[in-house]
């Protein structure tokens, strides 16, 4: 740890940050929720509904452990010795994922589903061990008055990791490997790559602890939690918009589904999807850093509400592939906005006081509504009524962007303090 934070300090961590980015970006390519994980597991003989799910299963699983994690990490002292070990289990999901579906028996592939369905759980699982911890470390390896940039160009630098994963991502899936030889080789590639970006954490500054060395007990935490929960209404507000704009989670793994069933493409083109949709994901995740700096980032984050609104009714009104292409456009345009936005968004509500346990309760609160959303949308498409469910995905869409828009002030320009004011009703 280093007393003096400095932009030179910032801006050191910056250029291991996009190189991290850069791995990490190229391995996911292989693993992405809204077209490899859906595709995969129809290949594998998975029933629908599980397929459209997989998005929304992700966001719940991610949100299990993240607050038990932030209590236990409350008085964590070594930060970046804390990030590295965290980040060794996701590496060893991804080793044994590869592992498997490259040397399995092709005897086993009709009941293969189920043990790809554990593994992604279980990476799932490991994202959200990861996630508050992470937050953290990011929060003391930035400064706050550059972190739009940081964020925006190392989510950019993933986006083009996985533009050029998906290029390798294509050229696997129409060589001549077998199926499921051909995934697990991918799932081995995830495993490198996170293992590089893990490692380049290491070099990476860290501000010195100022704050007091005092140990918070577990009440006083739970307290504090209570207190955020009940008392900041501007952060319940945001929670509020973020309910209905989780609908799009359901939907992500909704659009491959639905548009292969009714074009009836080459699961290869999994490939493209994740090219097309990383290209504008790097372009934006850059916009909406720079966005956010100038103007605040709840302006970056409806950049992300409206990308995946016009996902939807391109998804509804889908009569050619052209317009399945658009859908990954607009897909792109949503994730690549969201990550920076919703980071950036965390440390202003947060003020830089407990980073952990906002980012915590954002997964934690927000979980029972996306197992809502899962089990209303796959009850729908299990009963074959896809009109049905993209118009609900639609209504909660216009609801979340509008709450956003009206309700949520941008924490960046209103004061912390004013914002404590008694629940919902106040």
């Amino acid at each position: 740890m280093i007393p003096d934070f400095s932009i030179e300090d910032h801006n050191h961590n910056l250029k291991y940050n996009i190189a991290h980015e850069f791995f990490w970006g190229f391995g996911v390519a292989f693993h992405t929720i809204y077209a490899i994980v859906p595709l995969f597991l129809k290949e594998l003989g998975a029933p629908e509904y599980i397929g459209i799910s997989t998005a929304g299963l992700f966001s719940i699983t991610i949100a299990l452990p993240t607050l038990f994690i932030a209590a236990l990490a409350r008085n964590i002292i070594n930060i970046k010795k804390a990030v590295l070990l965290v980040h060794s289990i996701i590496i060893l999901v991804s080793f044994l994922m590869g592992f498997t579906f490259t040397f399995m028996e092709p005897a086993l592939v009709s009941s293969a589903w189920e043990l790809y369905l554990i593994y992604f759980l279980l990476y799932a699982l490991s994202i959200g061990i990861i996630v508050p911890i992470w937050a953290e470390f990011l929060n003391q390896s930035t400064l706050q008055s550059h972190r739009g940039k940081f964020f925006g160009i190392g989510f950019a630098f993933n986006s083009f990791g996985s533009f050029i994963g998906g290029y390798a991502l294509q050229h696997i899936l129409e060589s001549n490997i077998d199926f499921p030889k051909n995934f697990g080789l991918g799932f081995l590639i995830l495993f490198f790559c996170l293992t590089v970006g893990t490692i380049l954490f290491i070099p990476f500054k860290v501000k010195k602890n100022t704050k007091s060395q005092k140990s918070k007990s577990l009440s006083q935490y739970l307290l504090d939690t209570k207190n955020i929960v009940l008392k900041h209404k501007n952060f319940q507000s945001y929670i509020l918009s973020r309910i209905f704009y989780s609908a799009c989670l359901p939907g992500m793994g909704l659009y491959a589904i639905y548009c292969q069933e009714k074009f009836g493409f080459a699961i290869s083109e999994a490939g493209v999807f994740t090219i097309i949709t990383v290209t504008f994901s790097a372009i934006f995740s850059f916009i909406a850093g720079k966005i956010g700096d100038q103007y605040g980032h709840k302006a970056s984050m409806l950049l992300a509400y409206v990308g995946h609104l016009s996902a939807i009714i391109m998804a509804m009104f889908a009569s050619s592939m052209f317009w399945v292409y658009a859908i990954f456009i607009a897909i792109g345009i949503g994730q690549g906005a969201f990550m920076p936005s919703a980071m950036n968004l965390i440390y202003d509500f947060s003020n830089g006081e407990d980073t952990k346990t906002y980012m915590a309760l954002i997964d934690s609160l927000l979980a029972p509504f996306i197992l809502f959303y899962i089990i209303l949308i796959g009850w729908l498409i299990k009963s074959g009524n896809y009109n049905l469910a993209l118009n609900i995905l639609f209504i909660s869409l216009v609801i979340s962007i509008i709450l956003l828009v009206f309700v949520v002030n941008d924490p960046k320009k209103h004061g912390k303090n004013l914002e404590y004011i008694d629940g919902f009703s106040s």
